[in-house]
């Protein structure tokens, strides 16, 4: 008898670092994302579990038969002073992708958004990752035309935002 398993999304918890690190890595290695100037570069990306922490944040990540896949959070904005949240670090290996994870993963962000009270939620992203920016448009983000805060992720060249 065949033993199904279903696809997880959970908080993250500190055991998940090493691993989400790898995943988060290679994932934009593969969409051939710039060293500087992008989530490559944050110095959180080690322990993610941390970075998660402070209040109004919440990540997550996608598992299945124990081994993760990929993840997304939401914590406040960078150097900004309006009451926004960052959509971050969506990434997933390619046997998660274009199955309906990634709508589940943005509805659960963005249900604690809603519950932390934030007004928008903004996300920056690259050119290349048109599926992405494809599936942000059918969750309710569009484009606008300059960055929002200062996340330091100068070489993201897309912006979207979202009006909760």
């Amino acid at each position: 008898m065949e033993v199904k398993t279903e696809w997880i999304i959970r908080e993250i918890v500190n055991s998940d670092n090493k691993e989400l690190e790898n995943v988060l890595r290679s994932v934009m290695i593969e969409f051939k994302v710039p060293k500087k100037g992008t989530a490559l570069s944050d110095p959180e990306l080690k322990k993610m579990s941390v970075a998660y922490e402070k209040s109004k944040s919440i990540y997550f990540v996608i598992e299945k038969n124990g081994k993760i896949f990929g993840g997304a959070g939401i914590s406040q904005l960078k150097n900004s002073d309006e009451n926004i949240c960052e959509l971050q670090k969506m990434y997933f290996l390619n046997n998660a992708r274009g199955i309906g994870l990634g709508k589940k993963m943005i509805k659960r962000c963005i249900e604690n958004a809603r519950k932390y009270k934030y007004d928008m939620c903004y996300i920056e992203t690259m050119h290349n990752m048109k599926s992405a920016q494809k599936l942000y448009l059918s969750e309710g983000f569009s484009y606008i035309n300059k960055p929002k805060g200062n996340t330091g992720h100068s070489s993201c060249p897309v912006w979207m935002i979202k009006y909760l």
